[in-house]
């Protein structure tokens, strides 16, 4: 029983390191580029900066729907998948809406992931437009 629990217990410390990781590398972005820009934009300069550090990921993973046995091409896609285990959500909307969470919440259904960030770069301060949600 004990080594399930450190089990868990070592997967959210390595949850948490990925998430300050892909914090950290949005905040460079952030602090260079400030806001107002397109999602694209942050998303490229994102994908530089996780790339510089070294930080393996997955840009526009496709994620299919099952409905009823069935593996559906829905055309949805992860913005990034963090080594292999953060679902990142890329924003730059003038608020976080109750959908936008809905969306990341459904994406890691959907994939089978425990964690995911939404990032909105739209704010003067990065750290106000980051939502850390756990499935």
């Amino acid at each position: 029983m004990k080594t399930h629990h450190r089990d868990t217990e070592g997967t959210e410390m390595e949850l948490n390191r990925i998430t300050e990781q892909v914090i950290g590398a949005a905040i460079e972005v952030h602090r260079a580029l400030g806001p107002g820009l397109l999602e694209s934009a942050y998303e490229e300069c994102l994908c530089r900066e996780l790339s510089l550090r070294e930080i393996p990921f997955e840009r526009q993973r496709p994620l299919p729907v099952e409905y009823k046995g069935t593996r559906l091409d829905c055309g949805y896609r992860l913005d990034l998948l963090v080594m292999g285990t953060v679902v990142v959500e890329i924003k730059a909307v003038e608020a976080i809406e109750p959908i936008h969470e809905a969306q990341l919440l459904t994406y890691l259904k959907l994939g089978g992931w425990k964690l995911g960030l939404l990032i909105n770069f739209n704010v003067p301060v990065l750290k106000d437009g980051i939502r850390r949600r756990i499935l």
